[in-house]
C-alpha cells in the first residue's frame, strides 16, 4: 500500500459524493453518462498533454462530446 495516496476505500467515497452531487444536481442519466464518459478517458490512457481531442467536455466545443 502506498502512504503517499488516500485509501482506495476514500477514493470510492468522494467517487460516491461526488455520484450523489451530480444526481442531485442534474439526475440520473447525467451522473451515469458523465461516469462513462470518465471511464473511457481513463481506458485511452492518453499520457498528459496529448494533443488528440479527449471525451471529455472542456468548454471549448458547445454541442459535442468530443467522440
Amino acid at each position: 500500500m502506498n502512504d503517499q495516496y488516500p485509501s482506495k476505500d476514500q477514493f470510492f467515497e468522494r467517487l460516491g459524493s461526488l455520484a450523489d452531487a451530480m444526481i442531485a444536481a442534474y439526475g440520473k442519466d447525467f451522473a451515469m453518462g458523465a461516469m462513462i464518459l470518465a471511464a473511457r478517458f481513463v481506458a485511452e490512457g492518453k499520457p498528459a498533454g496529448d494533443a488528440a481531442p479527449g471525451v471529455i467536455y472542456t468548454g471549448e466545443r458547445h454541442g459535442s462530446f468530443g467522440l
